[in-house]
């Protein structure tokens, strides 16, 4: 398999309505991520949990797994690189291979050649930490207007401890806080010059692309139930040359993304550069009498992302 030939640009648009899409540690209660101005944010390193997440049900190998969806039965990075030869017999000589360490590491998982990885464990002869540059660059996702926050108070049908008289301890009390009708979008791209030289294909680019789609396949829980984070848009740029024909913030600019009161809370313009066409995948909702529908201009939507979403048009 050849490597990406072909600078890719994208942008996700996605739709929060009754989710905290990433609670901020830094906060009680994991109050959803906030800027400075009142907009609301998901990270980046959220959003690259979430793609690891769906390449791993692709069947692809990762580096960086979930605790709950560890599949290789190594609890550490640190015990999952040192069961794999390649870097253990290179890492411990005294004048290790760092490019025989750097593609044997590209080659096995596909979140380091996507990502990157930095390995800081002792072993190598000069004691230095080597590391594999991604060639995929990804934007936190950032909500298009001051997000509305909202606070549920829950208690809990039992006491977590003993209480006299029957009373509530503090523990029976929870916070929960929501995000309402706002819409997030984040912009990435792939670098065919890293690429090449993590031997990144076509393949994965693609793979990227259903990961990107299926954002929230699989994620539902207390705080994001259901339904209530979708992803609306995937613009998906594949230019004609490796270094792209266009610069990155030209071709984001070609979409005029406004927030809006109403479902999907926000609205796009397209004006597209020449002989530069996206394809287009849309998720479209109506009302409950009517089927959802999925509409993909350019390529035909295929593989996990189609088989994914058929469910949608049952």
């Amino acid at each position: 398999m050849n490597p990406l030939q072909n600078r890719i640009d994208f942008c996700v648009i996605i739709s929060v309505d009754g989710a905290n899409p990433n609670g901020d540690p830094a906060t009680m209660s994991w109050y959803p991520r906030v800027l400075y101005d009142g907009h609301g944010e998901i990270s980046d390193v959220c959003l690259k949990r979430k793609i690891r997440n769906r390449l791993q049900d692709m069947g692809e190998e990762i580096f960086v797994q979930e605790d709950s969806r560890i599949d290789d039965g190594y609890r550490s990075l640190k015990e999952r690189i040192l069961n794999f030869d390649d870097f253990k017999n290179e890492y411990r000589n005294k004048k290790p291979d760092f490019k025989k360490i750097y593609d044997s590491t590209c080659k096995k998982w596909i979140d380091i050649r996507t990502f990157g990885q930095v390995f800081p464990f002792k072993g190598a002869g000069n004691n230095l930490s080597t590391n594999v540059r991604g060639c995929m660059s990804l934007w936190g996702a950032t909500s298009l207007d001051v997000i509305d926050v909202q606070e549920i108070i829950s208690i809990k049908s039992t006491n977590l401890n003993e209480t006299e008289e029957g009373r509530k301890d503090s523990a029976s009390f929870f916070h929960r806080y929501m995000v309402h009708k706002a819409a997030y979008v984040t912009y990435g791209s792939i670098y065919c010059q890293l690429a090449e030289k993590n031997n990144f294909t076509e393949e994965d680019a693609e793979k990227i692309h259903q990961a990107l789609i299926t954002l929230f396949e699989g994620g539902a829980a207390a705080m994001r139930p259901a339904g209530t984070m979708n992803v609306q848009k995937v613009y998906w740029w594949k230019h004609n040359c490796k270094t792209g024909q266009y610069p990155q913030i030209k071709v984001f600019k070609t979409l005029d993304i406004q927030p809006q009161k109403e479902y999907p809370f926000f609205t796009v313009t397209e004006t597209p550069l020449p002989d530069l066409t996206p394809e287009v995948y849309t998720l479209y909702e109506y009302s409950c009498a009517v089927t959802p529908q999925i509409r993909q201009t350019g390529n035909r939507l295929s593989g996990l992302a189609g088989t994914a979403y058929a469910s949608l048009l049952a």
